[in-house]
């Protein structure tokens, strides 16, 4: 029925009434003296079944509305010449019928089958009073009257009483039809709006990509192509030919990290990054890594001290936790001077295992510290000059939070900065 408008429906569903009700007015008029009236029900009824065929399965419904209108109005004509006019159930029964036509028909048209309506029971009623010889009284018997106008009226009231229900739920089913339409367009306005953030996001993230690309490791990359010019052009001593390799040797290496966050950070956008937890002990995880940030600190004269409980147990992925803590300590590294101090301390705090990054470095300030972990994050020169690319502390919030974590800083400029880890606790 999902096919037909709330008009069509209510009018198939007026035919199968109407079709009953002539199943009914049939044996009940031919009961009670009126055959003609029988043989009119019986030719109607089939009509109108042959209309709400045409309607229902043929698809003619325009057409079968105004040829069903027009035979009701006619019947009723002819139903109160041989009823018995005023005297029978023609009114009753006509003004059910207005009131079941101006459901079904085009509202342009409802004025004029109001109007026609009105006039067929006025002229009929005008007939009656001055020629009465033209609409006899058909009743053979005084309580068939009575019965004919006992049932019509329980007729109308029981069609008015289906049609008012049936509207009534078409109508809550059109309200429930409307509202969940609504909020359907809610929801994909909703989720328009969020892929617009997403598209935003992924331009952002591609400016700052193109931006690296073209700057942050186009300089580096120049950096060792000068280096090896200037050997090849020049003959220079052994002492200096040490001098440039060395620093050539330190572009290559920042220039080897910052394409590698770079990488990471690309396949982790592109492709998702596949987490796998477990229970994790410290000293597997994390002995080497330090070991080798403490041999890179020694060589810009930095103290590096750790303070660990190397048995606590973490619910973490081994090779992210090394990467979060490693660019942690290489940052650190980055921004102590020469002659600095880092401290790394693990300890275990009710069913989190922090583990603390600190060193006496620049420091930085709120406002610094309010883009650090974002896109919004610029890369800045270290102590020593070194470069990063801004993507180090992005990827450490991000795989620190796939791993169900948390990270914060602590920093004041001048005064050092304090990087925190938190993970579960293996127990």
């Amino acid at each position: 029925m999902a096919q037909f408008t709330l008009e069509v429906r209510i009018f198939h569903s007026l035919c199968v009434l109407a079709i009953i009700a002539l199943a009914y007015n049939v044996p009940f008029n031919y009961l009670i003296g009126l055959p003609v009236i029988s043989l009119l029900s019986f030719v109607t009824l089939l009509l109108f079944s042959f209309l709400y065929y045409q309607s229902r399965y043929r698809g003619k419904t325009a057409s079968t509305i105004t040829i069903f209108t027009i035979i009701g109005n006619l019947l009723f004509l002819i139903n109160y010449i041989f009823n018995s006019g005023t005297q029978g159930p023609t009114a009753l029964l006509m003004g059910l019928c207005i009131f079941l036509v101006l459901c079904v028909v085009p509202k342009k048209q409802q004025k004029f089958w109001m109007w026609l309506n009105i006039a067929i029971i006025l002229a009929g009623h005008w007939v009656e009073y001055f020629y009465p010889e033209f609409i006899p009284y058909t009743y053979s018997k005084r309580i068939d009257r009575y019965w004919d106008l006992s049932s019509a009226y329980v007729v109308v009231v029981i069609v008015l009483y289906y049609t008012i229900t049936y509207l009534r739920n078409n109508y809550d089913y059109e309200h429930r039809s409307a509202a969940n339409k609504a909020h359907a367009i809610e929801m994909q306005n909703v989720q328009i709006v969020h892929q617009n953030q997403e598209l935003e996001r992924i331009n952002s993230e591609k400016n700052k990509l193109m931006s690296i690309i073209a700057h942050d490791l186009r300089s580096p990359i120049s950096n060792i192509q000068n280096y090896l010019e200037l050997v090849t052009e020049y003959e220079l001593d052994t002492e200096e030919r040490r001098m440039v390799e060395n620093d050539l040797l330190k572009v290559t290496r920042r220039t080897i990290d910052m394409l590698g966050k770079l990488l990471v950070w690309s396949k982790a956008q592109m492709d998702g990054v596949n987490v796998k937890l477990g229970y994790v002990d410290l000293r597997d995880a994390l002995f080497n890594t330090i070991e080798l940030e403490k041999t890179i600190a020694l060589k810009k004269n930095i103290e590096f001290t750790d303070e660990l409980d190397w048995d606590i147990r973490i619910v973490a992925d081994s090779d992210m936790l090394q990467l979060v803590i490693r660019n942690l300590i290489s940052n650190a590294v980055k921004f102590t001077p020469q002659g600095g101090q880092i401290s790394f301390k693990a300890k275990q705090i009710g069913n989190e295992c922090w583990l603390i990054i600190r060193d006496n470095g620049v420091g930085m300030t709120t406002e610094k510290q309010s883009e650090l972990f974002t896109l919004r994050a610029t890369s800045t020169f270290g102590t020593d000059n070194e470069k990063g690319v801004g993507l180090g502390l992005l990827l450490c919030k991000e795989f620190t939070e796939l791993q169900g974590g948390r990270i914060w800083v602590e920093s004041e400029p001048d005064k050092g900065t304090a990087f925190f880890v938190s993970m579960p606790a293996g127990g």
